[in-house]
């Protein structure tokens, strides 16, 4: 069997490619669907799920080269003529599905190497080169988009996997013609083919279909950042210091891969009084909106009812007295985290500048306090400490 393509068969590499390529795919797609729909409560469940996920990403870069190979190979090379070519419609259709599936065999695993490389955690890529791309940041943003494209280009793909499968199977058990068989092993008897003019109507027609499916991928993404958005935001409180600027970061650690994420939506309301020279100097009570944190990709996971049950509990308080301490300034209070409370002693440094102030506080919680993640016990899987930055600019007399 010759290596190369020639006007009437198909070459030994173009094949290879082919059938590599089908195994990838229907691998990949099996994977998919299969770790996403297992559970991640245990340690043991959460390392399988990781587990499925990583091979699933692993594969699919690869699937990503061996389609770049593939279509590298393909333009280089003569294309036998259809067997069909004196039915334009079928032939028109022929064509159209072979650019979809091009063009799913690169978007498809690249949207979902974007989408990862953009999120922080869960589920790695088996390979020394690490899990970021060149000029692909870190941000949720990036992520949803490219998830979006990812599940929106995985159904144009298994869409044409479909089709394409049913016109084999329409050539071979009805046309009873070499179509199926040109692409397998052996050399089967073909009638000689005339040379056949390749429109581009059907590339037109596929470029059209992507482009919609781009287009439903961003208004899908939207609409899961608008969903993800907590429906009713926390009231503003009445505070002696107003807030104007600041971040409540939380960074933990699964399988050995530190994940920062943030609340968006949380309020402060501080009295304080520099001028008081020992003990309490003022207080401070500020509300989380659980809901409104962003973790990476395992912010779903944080959501469920083993870890932060934001449904049952959508709010954590810290209530505290602010006092001179050791070194500087510190709160004293009380922390209270899916209902259950925990006392709490955070040093914090501060810079007064008249009635401006910045405050800064670091510090470790265990999540095993406060019930979160209690089913995960192994730190191999999910670390028990869990570092937490707040940072903050306020104005006195703001409000």
């Amino acid at each position: 069997m010759a290596l190369a393509n020639t006007s009437q068969r198909y070459g030994s590499v173009t094949k290879t490619f082919h059938w590599l390529t089908a195994l990838l795919i229907l691998s990949l797609i099996g994977l998919g669907l299969f770790a996403e729909d297992l559970p991640y409560q245990t340690d043991a469940e959460l390392a399988r799920k990781a587990w499925f996920f990583s091979l699933h990403k692993t594969l699919g870069v690869l699937a990503f080269f061996v389609a770049l190979l593939r279509i590298l190979w393909a333009v280089s090379q003569p294309k036998p003529g259809l067997l069909n070519a004196d039915k334009p419609m079928e032939s028109f259709l022929a064509e159209l599905v072979h650019w979809l599936l091009y063009g799913s065999l690169v978007i498809v695993p690249l949207s979902g190497w974007i989408g990862h490389a953009a999120a922080a955690g869960f589920a790695p890529i088996w390979w020394p080169f690490g899990q970021g791309l060149p000029l692909v940041p870190k941000s949720v943003g990036v992520e949803h988009f490219f998830g979006a494209v990812h599940e929106i280009s995985g159904k144009v793909l298994i869409g044409s996997l479909i089709l394409h499968v049913a016109g084999a199977v329409k050539h071979h058990l009805i046309d009873r013609d070499a179509t199926l068989r040109r692409m397998l092993p052996g050399n089967p008897a073909i009638p000689t083919l005339a040379v056949q003019p390749h429109s581009k109507a059907p590339f037109a027609a596929a470029t059209a279909i992507w482009a919609v499916a781009l287009a439903l991928s961003a208004a899908l993404a939207a609409f899961d950042a608008e969903e993800s958005v907590q429906t009713e935001a926390l009231a503003e409180v009445t505070s002696d210091w107003a807030v104007q600027d600041g971040s409540i970061d939380i960074t933990v650690v699964q399988f050995g891969n530190a994940v920062t994420g943030s609340f968006a939506d949380w309020t402060a309301a501080i009295s304080f009084d520099e001028t008081i020279p020992v003990g309490e100097v003022g207080k401070v009570t500020t509300t989380i909106s659980v809901p409104s944190l962003t973790l990476g990709s395992v912010t779903q996971q944080a959501m469920g009812p083993d870890f932060f049950d934001a449904t049952t509990y959508a709010t954590a308080v810290y209530d505290a007295v602010i006092q001179h301490g050791a070194d500087g300034y510190e709160a004293a209070g009380t922390l209270t985290i899916k209902g259950v409370s925990m006392p709490l002693i955070m040093p914090f440094n501060l810079a007064l500048n008249g009635d401006d102030a910045e405050m800064r506080a670091d510090f470790t919680l265990d999540r095993r306090s406060f019930g979160i993640g209690g089913t995960v016990t192994d730190e191999g899987s999910l670390a028990f400490d869990v570092k937490v930055a707040i940072k903050l600019t306020a104005k006195r007399g703001a409000n």
